[in-house]
């Protein structure tokens, strides 16, 4: 691990393309292990969508069923892309749902009490997210108080103001104008539109990557691979928009995630906010040694994530069409599932924006075939605690089998 710690560091500000994940590049057989992880998790979906479709008799991947399950992903998917960078830096955030229940209360009681539009509530909701975000991080990186403990606190201070705030009292969210963010859906025809936009960028990036790599005198897949590749991706967004379309079209909340998504995928392979995090994860002696403020880069990402949270927030609150003092509740567990599940390792340095979204999936997959089976609340816990175990104990297992 430390290796590989160092060879990020080195990478970093180099002017070697972007599109080449830092820690990919020069080693053929950490590409290959990634490769196989991904299509591994792509195989468990699968199985786990063909059981639960088999289990409820057809209604699991029925589009109306099938739209609603993208809608449940957006918000644990928008957490587990913030919660992928903070992991990747080496820290954690256990009050991420709390974070989700604060701000939708925030914006719920900004409308019930003060009467002002979605804008500014929107507004007041995301900077105390950030603030709250930015607070926790200074914590952590300038009074050393371990993220955990400091996060911890949080996940019951946050719950508590709540609580608070709103009297222990469920508020109804009165602005359809506000719910639409939850509850709408893009018109049939653009999402035909941005499906066809999207399998043109797969089929560019994935020639771009290609090229890039055999410029750096990298190992490369042959030309057939590549395009079985870009043509595979292409049909599963090609599916899952037509599944989609063939209810009501594209839900909003999903839109949100999907371009949330991306532009965390950017960020964490193209920007040197990204390879930092990375490099800190990695070995944050080495990183702080070869230059990196590794102070700053630790409150940054604290900050994100509670952007990210308030967005989760009030697609929350927006989609349910209220704010509950209980809104969020371990949530936080399912994104931190979610990003191990995708590869990520919570020793930090180590982790995609790719994988976290598919735990995402895969999470609330979980969540809805056992909610249409009727299985009791407290066994679909103790099935997401163990997996969350399993993912955890087989991270640790293989990082064994490294060293």
């Amino acid at each position: 691990m430390k290796a590989s710690s160092s060879a990020q560091v080195k990478d970093v500000g180099s002017n070697v393309p972007a599109d080449v994940p830092a820690r990919e590049r020069g080693n053929p057989q950490a590409s290959l292990k990634q490769a196989l992880r991904a299509y591994a998790m792509v195989a468990a979906l699968v199985v786990i969508w063909l059981a639960f479709d088999y289990a409820t008799g057809g209604v699991f991947l029925r589009p109306r069923n099938f739209s609603n399950l993208m809608r449940q992903t957006a918000v644990t998917g928008i957490l587990a892309v913030g919660m992928l960078m903070v992991i990747v830096a080496g820290e954690i955030d256990l009050s991420v749902g709390s974070l989700v229940g604060l701000t939708g209360m925030i914006a719920a009681l900004a409308q019930a009490n003060y009467h002002l539009g979605p804008a500014p509530t929107l507004l007041i909701a995301c900077v105390v997210g950030i603030l709250i975000g930015l607070v926790q991080g200074l914590t952590t990186a300038h009074a050393r108080v371990p993220s955990f403990i400091v996060t911890l606190g949080g996940l019951l201070a946050w719950r508590g103001v709540t609580k608070g705030a709103s009297g222990g009292v469920t508020i109804p969210i009165g602005l359809d104008s506000f719910n639409s963010i939850g509850q709408s859906y893009l018109d049939k025809g653009f999402g035909i539109v941005l499906a066809a936009v999207a399998v043109l960028v797969i089929i560019v990036r994935e020639w771009r990557s290609r090229a890039a790599r055999a410029r750096l005198g990298l190992p490369t897949i042959s030309v057939m691979k590549t395009i079985v590749r870009a043509v595979g991706l292409s049909v599963v967004l090609i599916a899952v928009v037509a599944a989609v379309n063939s209810y009501q079209g594209i839900p909003i909340p999903v839109l949100v995630f999907v371009l949330i998504a991306l532009l965390g995928a950017f960020v964490m392979s193209n920007t040197t906010f990204g390879r930092y995090l990375y490099a800190i994860g990695g070995n944050r002696e080495a990183a702080r040694l070869s230059g990196i403020n590794t102070r700053l880069w630790t409150v940054g990402v604290f900050g994100s994530m509670g952007l990210l949270a308030a967005l989760a927030g009030i697609i929350y609150t927006a989609r349910v069409g209220s704010a509950s003092p209980d809104a969020g509740l371990l949530l936080e567990l399912d994104a931190i599932a979610a990003c191990v599940i995708g590869g990520a390792s919570l020793m930090g340095g180590r982790g995609a924006i790719f994988g976290a979204c598919i735990g995402a999936l895969l999470m609330a997959s979980l969540d809805n075939g056992m909610s249409l089976k009727n299985v009791a609340d407290y066994i679909q816990d103790i099935v997401k605690g163990g997996i969350l175990v399993i993912a955890v104990a087989l991270d640790m297992l293989g990082r064994k089998r490294t060293t």
